[in-house]
């Protein structure tokens, strides 16, 4: 196994254990929205410290259900995610073809220093 293969093998283990940890734990269980978004978590706190506050700003859409919400972020994360593929598949892309024009100008160069006199290569 190469290197680089430990290393993502060895990010994917710890992806995967900071999503189940808090679920094996039931870490929130005390909680009434136990995997509430950090903006409720610090609306409540501000709420706590300064029952009269008022916010600067107010959102310029507000969807009409959780569930319009929570596809709306899955939408976006999915088009940064394709942003990010698409971004890190051209990078790679260019590379390999790098590597390939350099592979095969050299070969070129090869076979015309191989070819033998007056074969007319």
């Amino acid at each position: 196994m190469s290197r680089n293969a430990k290393i993502n093998s060895l990010l994917l283990l710890l992806v995967a254990v900071l999503a189940v940890v808090p679920l094996v734990f039931g870490l929130g269980d005390h909680k009434e929205e136990p995997f509430a978004g950090a903006d409720a978590e610090a609306e409540v706190a501000i709420t706590e410290i300064d029952p009269d506050y008022e916010p600067w700003f107010s959102p310029l859409y507000e969807p009409p259900s959780g569930e319009i919400e929570s596809a709306l972020f899955a939408l976006q994360a999915a088009i940064g995610a394709g942003v990010l593929a698409y971004y890190f598949g051209l990078r790679r892309g260019r590379r390999q073809g790098a590597e390939r024009e350099r592979g095969t100008s050299t070969t070129a160069a090869d076979v015309d220093d191989a070819a033998p006199a007056g074969s007319g290569a």
